[in-house]
């Protein structure tokens, strides 16, 4: 199976230029490409995966991949996609996001594999040194604005809330970069969401006015949830690949919520599992999708592959502990992760003290009758264990990793205890 045949079995494969074409290039191997990224955070989110699998893919087939970092045209904003002006960034902000986002991406491509090793790029460094009239005497007279008018991104805005002279000139910016790409790195390719086939087919018509010679183009689809959710975004926002934004427990819960009509489909597109066992797994999950085998299997091979293997342990773990599970053995790392989900409460000062006052003191109980009440009717766990004893005190051997005491009410009802040190 060849590696366009792969992508299109995936689902990966929306738009593309002469499938011919693309098909030789690519099996005659090594081929340079690259995907641009906009840095408009210092974290990549998950809806930057099928772009960033896609580059690993490729590079794995023998190919050489390179991250654009747009810390160019940054400066400007990519119009695609979007219904109105986006803000624009100081140059202080976007090298900020940029150093975050460089950091990302030595986790997913091999930039020391000798002939097909990854590249690192960022746009700024050609064009911060474009003089304005030279831009437009050699690109831009090759731009109609007829043929930038008919392009989507362009078209849906000017039928909305319109778009600056600044945005208008993103095609032309981006099709330079594939220009610049194709004279000085031999890049033959460039690959991206399918909202970036405009800007993909400006830079393939700009290089055959420039060269006559051919370019190529493929885009990865745009990804949307069955039950029409907007895939990666949750009410707190993006689901970042930053374990300081997003953590990992967060992170492998997201999937964990994923519908069953797109496990299937999302094991596909972002993991590394061969499609054939994709296919027997899926089977296997339909017939039984109380169990939410085909949840968990996508839950653990995204957060290994975003943070790794022990990350990912912990955060089954976490997982495991807000379900009732026993604490023995647990880590401090899972204990926290599972806090994040819950209220805290620091308190200063050593046990041991009375379990009714903590219970009124961090809010689970509305009074002391109350917290006797629920006391005596079961309701109330220490570490994850039942205490019915109203009289029951808290001492120095409920407190885990010598900081912290968990607490719950009923079944859900957390709170994190913690005692200054």
């Amino acid at each position: 199976m060849t590696l366009f045949d792969e992508l299109k079995l995936r689902g990966l494969v929306h738009d593309h230029t002469d499938q011919a074409e693309l098909t030789s290039a690519l099996e005659k191997g090594g081929i340079s490409l690259y995907c641009g990224f906009d840095p408009t955070a210092d974290s990549l989110h998950i809806g930057n995966l099928i772009p960033i699998t896609g580059l690993m893919r490729f590079q794995r087939a023998g190919h050489r991949p390179i991250a654009l970092m747009g810390g160019g045209t940054g400066m400007i904003g990519d119009p695609s996609g979007k219904s109105e002006e986006r803000n624009l960034l100081s140059a202080e902000i976007l090298e900020h996001n940029l150093k975050g986002i460089r950091a990302q991406f030595e986790r997913f491509l091999d930039f020391d594999a000798g002939s097909n090793s990854a590249r690192m790029m960022n746009n700024a460094e050609w064009l911060n040194e474009l003089r304005l009239i030279d831009f437009f005497r050699d690109v831009g007279k090759h731009f109609s604005i007829g043929y930038m008018m008919a392009k989507e991104s362009v078209k849906s805005r000017i039928a909305d809330a319109g778009i600056s002279y600044t945005e208008f000139s993103y095609m032309a910016l981006q099709a330079y970069d594939f220009l610049h790409l194709f004279e000085k790195e031999n890049c033959a390719l460039q690959i991206g969401g399918s909202d970036q086939w405009g800007n993909i087919t400006a830079g393939i018509e700009l290089i055959r006015r420039v060269y006559g010679k051919p370019a190529l183009g493929m885009t990865f689809p745009l990804i949307t949830t069955s039950d029409g959710r907007k895939f990666g975004k949750t009410e707190e926002g993006n689901i970042w690949l930053d374990p300081k934004r997003t953590s990992p427990y967060r992170f492998s819960q997201y999937w964990i919520q994923t519908d069953d009509r797109d496990v299937g489909r999302f094991l596909r597109y972002f993991t590394f599992l061969p499609v054939d066992e994709i296919d027997e797994i899926e089977k296997e999950h339909l017939k039984s999708p109380e169990k939410r085998a085909g949840q968990h299997l996508l839950a653990k091979e995204l957060t290994t592959f975003a943070h790794g293997s022990a990350a990912a342990r912990s955060a089954e773990r976490a997982a495991k502990i807000l379900f009732g599970a026993q604490l023995d053995g647990i880590e401090k790392t899972d204990l926290l992760s599972a806090a994040e989900e819950m209220p805290k409460t620091l308190r200063s000062g050593e046990p041991p003290c009375p379990l009714i006052d903590i219970l009124l003191e961090t809010g689970l109980s509305k009074s002391k009758t109350m917290a006797r009440k629920e006391l005596k009717g079961g309701g109330i766990y220490v570490n994850n264990h039942r205490i019915t004893d109203e009289e029951s005190v808290l001492s120095a051997e409920d407190i885990l990793f010598g900081q912290y005491i968990l607490l719950r009410k009923g079944k859900k009802n957390y709170h994190l205890l913690e005692f200054e040190r």
